[in-house]
C-alpha cells in the first residue's frame, strides 16, 4: 500500500470535522478590501495560527502595513525538499446583499442537483476552501504517519483580494526564511468535478495608462473637424496597430522569451475537447480573436496577450 492511501482513507473518515474547521474560517468577515474588517482579517490570521499549532506547526501571525500574514514551519526528514505552500485568507466584498440567496458568512452544504452538493460562502471557493485543503491534508498525513514527509513553510497573507501591496515588501524582507525548493499556490481551480488539474505557470501583469495630449480646449467638429488633431482618433489608430490582421501583437520585443507549447501538453489540453464555441459561446461570441491557428486554451493558458480595459 503507498503512503498516500491511508491518508486519503483518513481525510474521508474526518471529513465531517475538516468541514467543520473550514466552515470557522468561512465564517470570519475577512474582507481585506474594506478598513471596516480590518479587525475580521486579524480574526482570520490568528484563527489559522491556532489551528495550524494544533498540528505542530511553529506557527504565528505578521504584521505588516496592512492586513497581516500567517507564517507557519514544519521540520520534515534530514534532506528532503523544502516546500512553499502559498494561499489568502482575506475574501472579496459580499455587495450587492440582496443577490445572495444566504447570509455569505453562514456557510452551507446545499444540493444544487442530482449528486451535486456544493459549499456555499464568501471565502468558500477563493480561497479559504482551497487553503484548508491543504492544511487537512498536513493534519491527516501526521496523524497517519506521525510526521510530514517534507520541510514545509505556509504563507497566507491577507491581501490578496486588495492587490497584495505588502507581499513583495514581505518576501523581499524575509527571503532568506521562506526560500524553499519548490512552490505551490492553490488559488487555482479544477477543468471540471471529475478532472483535476495541475497548474504550472500563471500570466503575469503588466498595465500602462496613455493619455493623448492635442488641443488646449474642447472643440467644436463643425468649426475645427478635419484641420484638428483629433484624440479619439489618433489613440484609435495607436490601438488598431497593436494586433495585425493575424491577431499577433506588434510591439516590438512582445515575444521575446516566450516559448513555444510543449507538443505533449498541447496533446493534453486537446484531449479535453473544449472548442471555441464552447469557451466562447456562452459569453456571446464564437470567433477567438487571437492569434491564428491556436486554440482556444492555448491563447489562455499559455501566450501573452495585449488588452484593453478603458478608454475614458
Amino acid at each position: 500500500m503507498s503512503a498516500l492511501a491511508p491518508v486519503l482513507d483518513r481525510l474521508d473518515q474526518s471529513l465531517d470535522q475538516s468541514l467543520g474547521r473550514l466552515f470557522d474560517l468561512l465564517k470570519v468577515k475577512s474582507i481585506s478590501t474594506d478598513p471596516a474588517y480590518a479587525a475580521e482579517c486579524r480574526k482570520g490570521a490568528e484563527w489559522l495560527v491556532a489551528d495550524l499549532k494544533t498540528i505542530g506547526f511553529d506557527a504565528s501571525v505578521r504584521n505588516t502595513p496592512g492586513h497581516p500574514m500567517v507564517v507557519a514551519h514544519h521540520d520534515g526528514p534530514a534532506g528532503s525538499p523544502h516546500v512553499l505552500f502559498y494561499g489568502h485568507y482575506d475574501v472579496q466584498p459580499v455587495d450587492p446583499l440582496e443577490l445572495w440567496d444566504s447570509d455569505p458568512f453562514a456557510p452551507a452544504i446545499k444540493e444544487i442537483g442530482p449528486d451535486h452538493k456544493v459549499i456555499t460562502g464568501r471565502g468558500s471557493a477563493d480561497d479559504k476552501g482551497q487553503l484548508m485543503t491543504f492544511v487537512e491534508a498536513c493534519r491527516a498525513w501526521k496523524v497517519v504517519h506521525g510526521a510530514l514527509p517534507c520541510k514545509i513553510t505556509l504563507l497566507f497573507e491577507g491581501e490578496e483580494e486588495s492587490g497584495s501591496p505588502s507581499l513583495k515588501p514581505f518576501l523581499e524582507a524575509n527571503a532568506a526564511e521562506l526560500k524553499a525548493d519548490f512552490a505551490m499556490v492553490c488559488d487555482t481551480g479544477m477543468w471540471d468535478r471529475d478532472t483535476p488539474a495541475i497548474s504550472t505557470a500563471l500570466r503575469g501583469l503588466v498595465g500602462e495608462e496613455i493619455t493623448i495630449h492635442a488641443a488646449d480646449r474642447d472643440l467644436h467638429s463643425g468649426e475645427f473637424g478635419g484641420a484638428a488633431a483629433n484624440p479619439i482618433r489618433i489613440l484609435a489608430k495607436i490601438l488598431a496597430d497593436i494586433h495585425d490582421d493575424t491577431g499577433r501583437v506588434t510591439i516590438p520585443g512582445f515575444y521575446d522569451g516566450v516559448e513555444e507549447t510543449p507538443s505533449q501538453v498541447l496533446k493534453s489540453w486537446e484531449s479535453l475537447g473544449e472548442t471555441a464555441d464552447d469557451f466562447l459561446g456562452p459569453i456571446g461570441l464564437s470567433v477567438p480573436a487571437g492569434e491564428k491557428d491556436r486554440s482556444v486554451l492555448e491563447l489562455v493558458w499559455a501566450r501573452p496577450t495585449a488588452e484593453f480595459n478603458g478608454i475614458i
